[in-house]
C-alpha cells in the first residue's frame, strides 16, 4: 500500500499559505488510503480560495516499466513513458510569452499541467504503469472538483496526483481526490475502472459512413454533398450515417443562418435526402464558439467569456479566430438550446458532432475549477442534444466526457500528406494533426471503445486524389481504424471508387470481432500489434514514421 504525503497552497483575506499537513490553521484534510481507492476530502474553517494541491508518494519506475500518458483533451498524444524518455509540450519558440504560448497551445494544457525534462510526465483522469502484462492503473471517479492530474518524476521516485484547483473558493467540505486503483491484465484494470464509474450507457454500438470535410474543408456545398451521397450507392449495406462538417454555415456561431451562396435551399433538404437513402443524418458545430466576424459575436458581445484583462476570450485560432460563449450566461444558454432544437427537429438531423468544446472551460471562473465548468458545461450539452439524438463529442477533455457522449474522437485530425506538415516537424504542440498521431491515439486508446463511448479514430481515405498516402499507408490507417475504433469515416467520393475499391470500403466499415491482445512500441517508429480476429491470430507489424508495414498479410 502506498503512503500519501499533502501539500496544499490557498490564500484567506488576500494571505497565502502553504502546508505540507493534514491539519491547519484554516482547514483539515480527511485522508483515506487502501488497495483500491485513494481519497482526500477539504474541511475548510474559513473560506478559502485554493491555489494548489496535490499528494504524493514513493514510485520507483523500473527498467521495462512503463506510465501512460492520457492526453489533456481528444487531439493530444498519448505516451507510454520509459524512465528516460521524455515528454514534449509545445515547441521552445512558444515560450517567448504567454501571447505565443496562448497561440501555440490554445487547445493544449498548458495553463494546466506541468513540464520538466527526462523521466518527468503527467497524465489526465487516469494512467497505469505496465510491466509486460502486468498493469497497475489509476484512475480519477470524477472531474467534476477539477482534473485529476498524475505525475511521474522518474528522477525522484516521485508519484503525485494533483488536483487543478486553480479559481476555487471553498467554504463547506469538499472531494479533492476520489481516485480508483486496481491490479491485472490490461483489460482486468479497465473493465474495473469503468465499471465502478457506472457510467451511462452510449446510444449506439456504432456508425460508418462519411463526413465531408477531409477532402473539401469549408469548401462544400449542395451540390458536392449530394453527389457524395449519391456516390456510396455500392456501398450502402454497410453504410450508417452521412454527416456534413464545417462549411455550411454563414460564421461560426451563426447555426441558424446557412450560406445561401452554398445550399439555397437550406439544410432540411439536405437531412431529407440523407434519409431518403436509409442513413442517419449528422451534422458539425462547435456550439461555444462564435467567430470574430459572426453576428453573434459582433451583437452579443456580453455573452462571450472575458479573460483577467477584461478582453474576450480566444478559444480557438481558426476562421480567424473564435470567441467563447459563456454558456452560463442564461441568455447564451436560451441561444444555444433554440439552435439545437432547430438542427434536430426542425431540420431533422440524428447525430450532431460537438467540437472545440475544451474552449468553455480554458479559464476558471465564477469561484469553479475547469473540471467543474467542463463537467457542467457537458451537461448542458448533453441536456439539449436530448436522449432520442446521438452526441459525438470532439476537442474535449475525455474525463468530462465519460457518461455523456455517445462517441467520442480520441485522436487528433489526420492530414492530408502521412507525414504531415513541414511544422509537425516543430512540434509545435502535442494536438498537431497527423496521420502518426491518429494511430497512435487510436492504438492508445483502445481501451476506451465500448466501454465508456463509441471511439472515433477519425477518418481514414481510400481515394486517389487531394491526397499524399501510398496505397499501404491507406490499409494501415483503415485496418487500424477498423479493430480500434466503431466510428468509422471517409471523406472521399465514393462514386469516384473502383469496384475493388468499393469492396475495401465496405471491409473496413464492417463492425469486427477483433480482440487486441497487445500493443507494443519496439522502438519509437516500430510498432506490434497482436489481436484475435475471426478466430486468428495475426500481428501487424508497422514503421509508423514511413507507414510501411505487413498490413496486407492482416487483412
Amino acid at each position: 500500500m502506498y503512503k500519501f504525503y499533502p501539500f496544499i497552497k490557498y490564500s484567506v483575506n488576500g494571505c497565502v499559505y502553504e502546508n505540507e499537513e493534514l491539519e491547519g490553521e484554516h482547514y483539515s484534510l480527511e485522508l483515506e488510503v487502501t488497495d483500491n481507492a485513494v481519497k482526500c476530502v477539504l474541511h475548510p474553517k474559513t473560506e478559502m480560495k485554493m491555489l494548489e494541491f496535490y499528494i504524493s508518494t514513493y514510485k520507483k519506475l523500473g527498467k521495462d516499466e512503463l506510465f501512460f500518458s492520457n492526453g489533456y483533451q481528444s487531439w493530444t498524444t498519448c505516451y507510454e513513458f520509459h524512465a528516460t524518455d521524455k515528454m514534449d509540450g509545445m515547441t521552445p519558440i512558444a515560450n517567448i510569452s504567454d501571447f505565443t504560448k496562448g497561440l501555440a497551445g490554445i487547445s493544449g494544457d498548458w495553463r494546466i499541467a506541468k513540464y520538466g525534462g527526462k523521466g518527468y510526465f503527467h497524465s489526465f483522469t487516469y494512467t497505469y504503469f505496465r510491466k509486460g502484462a502486468d498493469v497497475e492503473l489509476f484512475g480519477s471517479l470524477s472531474e467534476r472538483s477539477g482534473y485529476t492530474v498524475f505525475y511521474l518524476d522518474a528522477n525522484q521516485n516521485s508519484f503525485k496526483i494533483e488536483k487543478d484547483v486553480e479559481g476555487l473558493v471553498v467554504s463547506e467540505n469538499y472531494s479533492l481526490v476520489d481516485v480508483v486503483s486496481f491490479k491485472g491484465t490490461y483489460d482486468e484494470v479497465f473493465d474495473s475502472y469503468f465499471g465502478s464509474m457506472n457510467l451511462r450507457k452510449p446510444k449506439t454500438n456504432g456508425m460508418s459512413g462519411y463526413t465531408s470535410w477531409y477532402n473539401y474543408f469549408q469548401k462544400i456545398d449542395e451540390k458536392i454533398i449530394l453527389r457524395d451521397l449519391d456516390g456510396l450507392d455500392r456501398a450502402k449495406d454497410a453504410v450508417s450515417i452521412f454527416q456534413i462538417d464545417d462549411g455550411y454555415e454563414s460564421f461560426v456561431g451563426d447555426w441558424l443562418v446557412p450560406d445561401s451562396k452554398k445550399f439555397p435551399n437550406g439544410m432540411k433538404p439536405i437531412a431529407d435526402a440523407i434519409h431518403d437513402k436509409g442513413y442517419l443524418a449528422g451534422i458539425w458545430l462547435a456550439p461555444f464558439s462564435a467567430q470574430k466576424t459572426s453576428v453573434t459575436a459582433k451583437e452579443h458581445p456580453d455573452w462571450l467569456i472575458r479573460d483577467e484583462k477584461g478582453m474576450p476570450l480566444l478559444g480557438c485560432v481558426g476562421w480567424g479566430g473564435a470567441y467563447t460563449l459563456d454558456f452560463y450566461n442564461p441568455e447564451v444558454q436560451e441561444y444555444i438550446k433554440k439552435f439545437f432544437d432547430v438542427v434536430l427537429h426542425e431540420w431533422g438531423f440524428d447525430m450532431v458532432k460537438l467540437d472545440f468544446l475544451y474552449s468553455e472551460a480554458m479559464l476558471p471562473r465564477n469561484g469553479k475549477t475547469r473540471g467543474q465548468i467542463m463537467c457542467e458545461a457537458m451537461d448542458f450539452l448533453r441536456e439539449c442534444v436530448g436522449e432520442d439524438k446521438l452526441f459525438l463529442g470532439c476537442g474535449v477533455p475525455l474525463g468530462p466526457s465519460f457518461g455523456v457522449v455517445d462517441a467520442c474522437r480520441i485522436s487528433c485530425d489526420v492530414d492530408l500528406k502521412y507525414a504531415g506538415k513541414f511544422y509537425n516537424k516543430l512540434k509545435v504542440n502535442p494536438e498537431i494533426p497527423s496521420a502518426q498521431n491518429a494511430i497512435n491515439n487510436s492504438l492508445l486508446r483502445r481501451h476506451l471503445n465500448g466501454r465508456v463511448f463509441c471511439n472515433d479514430p477519425d477518418v481514414f481515405f481510400l481515394r486517389d486524389n487531394n491526397l499524399t498516402f501510398t496505397f499501404d499507408q491507406k490499409l494501415l490507417l483503415g485496418k487500424v481504424n477498423n479493430i480500434c475504433g466503431n466510428i468509422l469515416f471517409v471523406s472521399d467520393n465514393a462514386g469516384d471508387y473502383s469496384d475493388e475499391t468499393i469492396e475495401l470500403v465496405k471491409k473496413f466499415f464492417t463492425k469486427t470481432d477483433a480482440e487486441i491482445i497487445s500493443v507494443d512500441f519496439v522502438t519509437a517508429d516500430v510498432v506490434h500489434v497482436k489481436f484475435k480476429e475471426n478466430g486468428k491470430t495475426k500481428t501487424l507489424r508497422f514503421n509508423m514514421k514511413t507507414g510501411k508495414s505487413n498490413v496486407k498479410n492482416v487483412l
